[in-house]
């Protein structure tokens, strides 16, 4: 399993709205995407795409933008590739093995799907935001 660039982009903005959640301020898409570098048009659709998979909820009005559904915690990153990708984000298997070196392959595959699945069920969002804090501290240099 591949994790697109749409899930790279929906986790980013989900730390930036993790990061405000206990503010109760939502946060436009607009500040999202040029905080951090991504296309308005391609995050506001996948914005949508968490919205409507209930990760996320929208405020409307001058001073609206998202707020995250739930709290960081209950967030899985599995969660997400599955909002995006819908359910069946796994690769298609060719089902007319003629050989057991294609077999080998594919059963190689499967596993590392299933590895890949369990360390998505098991990190947060909380997860990511604790590891983006402490980026933001061991990347701090003072200069005199």
């Amino acid at each position: 399993m591949e994790l697109s660039c749409k899930v790279d982009y929906a986790c980013i903005a989900l730390i930036q709205l993790a990061i405000r959640h206990g503010q109760g301020q939502p946060i436009s898409v607009n500040e999202i995407a040029h905080s951090q570098n991504i296309p308005i048009r391609y995050l506001d659709q996948v914005m949508g795409m968490l919205r409507r998979a209930g990760i996320i909820t929208s405020q409307r009005g001058a001073k609206g933008g998202y707020h995250l559904a739930q709290e960081p915690w209950q967030i899985k990153i599995i969660d997400v590739v599955i909002a995006l990708n819908g359910n069946d984000y796994r690769e298609s298997q060719n089902d007319n093995l003629t050989t057991p070196e294609k077999s080998v392959i594919l059963d190689m595959r499967e596993l590392a799907r299933k590895g890949a699945a369990d360390v998505l069920s098991n990190h947060t969002l909380e997860d990511l935001v604790r590891k983006c804090e402490e980026k933001k501290r061991s990347g701090i240099m003072f200069y005199i």
